[in-house]
């Protein structure tokens, strides 16, 4: 929660009245904010009702969540980032808005985002800055969502901590291993393969190695040691999926974890990658100017909450 309590420096927003008397009005809003419509941001308190609002239609080609979140690839569909990771919006009264207001009740849900607001709300202080500058920051982390943290994926042989610079990519399918949900190419997903990361600790915990080589069996292309990859051994169906592929039902096994099952298919491509992307927006405002208010420095708006932040792209390596 944070306390906005404005006096010049937005700590205490005072209101003069007719009497002389000085009224203080606290505002209490919380560090996130929502959005809706055509790039409308907003975030609203109850006791007392209140609300801080945002709309910008000055850009054509930025007027939308949609735009706030999209993102461009590299050139080999590897790696997205923000298409906009910045945006200023200058305050003009018109086509960008910058509004705080009051109200005689609580809002319901989804009021600013609703075509014809209910009737009973009343809005009794609309006070809006006519001057200021707006600034959205999108940013994107990826990741393949296999049960193991990015930096643990990354040899670091550059030294710098960032996976993303020289990353390691065990299997040479052109995806570093902190976005490839299958480590070691042999189309079983990483996270199926049991690898036990302890986050407490920072490492594995007895993690599976079926043909017990020393190689856990995320990085191991051939799982139970029979010499034939574990890719290869699609002998029922081949659909890049070697789980389900059981010759020998008594077992209880699948072939690639059957040493005793050695028929070699011959693999023609490579299982389809989901990406997980999350995505953080923050704005801020600067010298903006309310009526009763002085304020010229840099107010921190908030961190965006919606469901859209969280997202996820699909990508397949090509097959040697």
């Amino acid at each position: 929660m944070r306390k906005l309590v404005t006096l010049f420096l937005l700590s205490f927003l005072f209101f003069t009245c007719d009497d002389g008397d000085v009224i203080t009005v606290e505002f209490e809003f919380d560090d996130t904010f929502e959005a809706c419509g055509n790039l409308v941001f907003h975030k609203e308190k109850d006791d007392p009702s209140e609300s801080f609002s945002i709309l910008l239609t000055s850009d054509s080609n930025y007027n939308s969540l949609e735009d706030v979140l999209a993102y461009t690839l590299s050139a080999d569909s590897v790696y997205a980032t923000p298409a906009t990771p910045t945006k200023e919006f200058t305050i003009n009264g018109s086509s960008n808005r910058f509004n705080y207001r009051t109200y005689n009740a609580d809002l319901p849900n989804n009021y600013f985002c609703s075509d014809v607001p209910p009737s009973e709300i009343e809005i009794l202080t609309d006070e809006e800055s006519v001057t200021g500058l707006v600034t959205i920051t999108t940013s994107l982390i990826e990741d393949d969502n296999d049960g193991l943290p990015a930096w643990f994926e990354d040899e670091n042989l550059d030294g710098d901590n960032d996976p993303s610079t020289n990353p390691t990519d065990t299997d040479g399918d052109g995806i570093p291993d902190y976005l490839d949900d299958d480590d070691d190419g042999d189309n079983v997903r990483t996270v199926t393969e049991n690898p036990n990361f302890d986050a407490a600790l920072g490492v594995l915990v007895d993690p599976q190695d079926t043909d017990g080589d020393g190689t856990p069996d995320y990085l191991d292309d051939d799982d139970d040691g029979d010499e034939v990859l574990t890719r290869d051994e699609e002998n029922d169906s081949q659909d890049q999926n070697p789980a389900n592929d059981v010759t020998n039902p008594a077992s209880g096994l699948p072939d690639y974890l059957n040493g005793d099952v050695m028929t070699t298919v011959p693999a023609t491509a490579w299982r389809t990658h989901t990406i997980l992307q999350e995505f953080t927006v923050k704005v801020e405002i600067e010298g903006f100017q309310l009526p009763n208010v002085n304020y010229f420095n840099t107010y921190n708006f908030g961190t965006l909450e919606a469901t859209e932040t969280n997202d996820s792209r699909t990508l397949t390596p090509i097959f040697p």
